[in-house]
């Protein structure tokens, strides 16, 4: 693969040469749905946040190839601390993990005492290791709901969908000012556009966007909430309020219906995560080749933050 030291792309065919790795290392591939379309492709799984947990958890693979973004790889490893796992860009981090840093936090849950922490599993190791339950969007009204009307909690990091699980809950979580950067660039004006130049289309939103873009919605859900929900809907039209990646499946699994991105402005006509398209075949293909860069965590941070993680599994059974 190599001449002269470096990488001669014009001879590799990156899938077939990274398919041939993965059988021989007995690697496994986890990807996100916001992942390209040809690393959804070659997966051995493509799901939401709870579901990549889910395979991660059981596992039986040596090595565990996330392409994802860096807090989705640090779950897998703080499930799997025995595994390498790798991710093929370091770099491909969360605005909304960003958005919480855990020194901030701790004086944040300081300030609240009597206080249980929610996290939303999109947040960092540390962040987990502070808190008393995970959850993701596809579970967060169930795990929400498992404490008593009266406990009081804390939500973090992402305050809109803090926000949507109190409106359903009727709950009064404090809630930490983080946001997805994705999500709540979506504009009204532009949904409103959109929906009257296609008044057939159904609006489908994540629970990450902005409340007011939430109530204009005729369905919220998770991305395998709302893949599901095309898949079943008779609908023929769809205004997606989420991230560019998902069509891909929802195309799939429907290619008779269309499916409408809400862009981020008038220049494109889509709704990318840059630190999601990070991730490319190349990357990806040196990452299995070789094993790096892969997750490093303390071991106790790793036994810290696993425990939320585990109770957030079992009450999702």
């Amino acid at each position: 693969m190599m001449e002269n030291g470096e990488v001669n792309k014009d001879k590799i065919n990156f899938k077939e040469a990274f398919l041939k790795l993965r059988k021989e290392k007995n690697a496994i591939l986890l990807a996100h749905y916001y992942q390209v379309d040809e690393i959804q492709e070659i997966a051995d799984y493509v799901g939401d946040s709870l579901g990549l947990s889910q395979q991660a958890a059981k596992s039986d693979a040596d090595i565990i190839v996330f392409a994802g973004v860096h807090f989705m790889a640090e779950t897998a490893k703080i499930l799997n601390p025995e595994k390498k796992v790798v991710i093929p860009d370091l770099k491909a981090g969360c605005s909304l993990a960003d958005s919480c840093p855990p020194e901030k936090f701790k004086k944040f849950i300081e300030k609240h005492p009597e206080h249980i922490v929610v996290s939303y599993i999109n947040c960092s190791a540390e962040i987990k290791a502070l808190s008393d339950v995970i959850c993701t969007s596809s579970n967060a009204v169930r795990i929400v709901e498992s404490f008593p009307k009266d406990q009081k909690i804390i939500f973090t990091p992402d305050k809109n969908l803090g926000g949507y699980v109190n409106s359903v809950t009727g709950r009064n979580m404090v809630l930490w000012d983080g946001t997805c950067e994705v999500h709540d660039v979506l504009k009204v004006e532009v949904i409103l556009k959109m929906k009257k130049d296609h008044p057939d289309a159904q609006l489908i939103a994540h629970p990450e966007c902005k409340a007011i873009i939430l109530e204009m919605a005729d369905y919220i859900g998770s991305t395998t909430a709302l893949l599901n929900y095309t898949r079943n809907n008779p609908a023929k039209r769809f205004i997606v309020a989420t991230e560019t990646g998902i069509i891909y499946q929802m195309k799939k699994y429907s290619p008779e219906k269309e499916f409408l991105i809400v862009p981020t402005d008038e220049t494109c006509s889509c709704n990318d995560c840059p630190y999601m398209k990070l991730n490319t075949l190349p990357k990806l293909l040196h990452c299995i080749e070789y094993e790096t860069p892969d997750i490093k965590l303390n071991p106790e941070l790793i036994e810290k933050a696993k425990r939320p993680i585990l109770r957030m599994l079992e009450l999702s059974e």
